[in-house]
């Protein structure tokens, strides 16, 4: 355990980070597997707009160093590639 007042300060900043940032993956996660169901119905529009979700999700993941930006445009690729396989 920590003795120092600034060494249990960064326990309790970590701790909060932590959270907010599994909070984050776990969000990226449902959104992505809320395009590929989309993808699987044949159903663009949904999978556009869950699309347009995850995106937003793995930008602020990026900008909050929670994902590198190269995983998190890899991983905004990926899914629009799913996206635009459906036909139009």
């Amino acid at each position: 355990m920590a003795h120092k007042k600034q060494a249990k300060k960064r326990i309790r900043q970590n701790e909060k980070h932590r959270k907010a940032n599994r909070e984050l993956k776990s969000a990226i996660r449902t959104y992505s597997r809320n395009v590929a169901e989309a993808v699987a119905r044949n159903d663009r529009a949904a999978a556009e707009e869950a699309l347009n979700l995850a995106c937003q999700k793995l930008d602020k993941a990026a900008k909050h160093n929670v994902f590198h930006p190269n995983n998190a445009a890899r991983k905004k690729s990926r899914l629009a590639k799913q996206v635009n396989s459906l036909p139009k």
